[in-house]
């Protein structure tokens, strides 16, 4: 552990630790080395992890030239959404319009052959997005369906939900149902769609084909975002801002399980803890570890 090592770096580190495959462990490094202090310091612990990244993609090489290459796996995020949907309904695309990622986009049947992951930002936190291989299609795989918070249904025709309701039934992530492009139709049968949907008490929304109108994606994320029973709270080091990035944490957590999450073990040498959000009676409160925390909390360790 570096000397003045922020919560954010320690949260990556153990990311790295805890990391299996060989892609999976270069990734977290790499993040590990964007977030490493940067005062004079550290310098021999920046060199070291530039060594082991280095050791790391020669080590990814090798395995991939002797097609020995480690089947990539998938980490669940603290927020975690599947889209679902049959082959040529918009899957790729929504992907696409919503996250970091550039999958292969084509009028060709079941293009997509593997899980996609993503990353969508949005109101400073990341959800993880995976678009999986057509339900029509015979690498469709159910498994992610069983870990997702969130699953987004996208038809293109009423008439398919039956099939994919059947798919998610044992699911317990919530839905939210993406009727596809919606410019092909005319205002009566946008009404009579959008009263099919609500009449069923689906959590719904109509988009109009590739490329996607802001305003649909803004909807779209929110009610996304809307789906995630979770708390934002935000660390600070003393004399310093507050992070940019939030740590995700259940309803209810408290200042150990926020101190524990960022470094196991880390509650054990915390001496003091100051707040400022609404949890707090005035900024800077001191508190103790079974205090429990609210969305938008900034909290702030001294440790031994």
């Amino acid at each position: 552990m570096p000397i003045n090592a922020h919560p954010e770096y320690l949260s990556a580190e153990k990311e790295y630790l805890s990391a299996k495959t060989l892609d999976e462990k270069i990734e977290k490094l790499k993040k590990m080395i964007s977030l490493c202090p940067s005062h004079k310091g550290a310098e021999n612990l920046r060199a070291q992890l530039k060594i082991r990244l280095k050791k790391l993609q020669e080590q990814f090489l090798k395995s991939k030239k002797s097609g020995k290459s480690q089947k990539k796996s998938i980490k669940k995020e603290d927020m975690q959404a599947v889209i679902i949907g049959k082959t040529n309904s918009g899957k790729s695309s929504l992907l696409k319009a919503l996250t970091n990622v550039q999958p292969i986009i084509s009028e060709k049947r079941f293009t997509t052959q593997e899980p996609i992951v993503g990353m969508m930002n949005y109101e400073k936190v990341q959800i993880q997005l995976i678009e999986i291989p057509a339900i029509d299609g015979e690498n469709f795989d159910k498994n992610l369906l069983y870990t997702a918070d969130t699953i987004l249904v996208i038809v293109t025709d009423l008439k398919d939900l039956k099939e994919i309701q059947e798919q998610i039934k044992d699911s317990k992530g919530k839905k939210i149902m993406i009727f596809n492009k919606s410019d092909y139709l005319n205002s009566e049968e946008k009404r009579r769609i959008s009263a099919n949907l609500q009449s069923k008490k689906y959590n719904f929304i109509l988009m109009t084909s590739y490329p996607i109108p802001s305003e649909n994606l803004s909807e779209l994320k929110q009610k996304i975002f809307d789906t995630f029973n979770i708390n934002r709270i935000f660390t600070k080091e003393p004399g310093k801002e507050k992070s940019n990035r939030p740590i995700i944490m259940k309803p209810g957590s408290t200042a150990k399980n926020v101190a524990d999450k960022i470094f196991e073990g880390l509650s054990k040498r915390v001496k003091e803890i100051r707040i400022w959000g609404p949890s707090s009676k005035f900024g800077g409160q001191k508190v103790g570890l079974n205090h429990v925390l609210k969305d938008s909390d900034v909290i702030e360790f001294k440790t031994r």
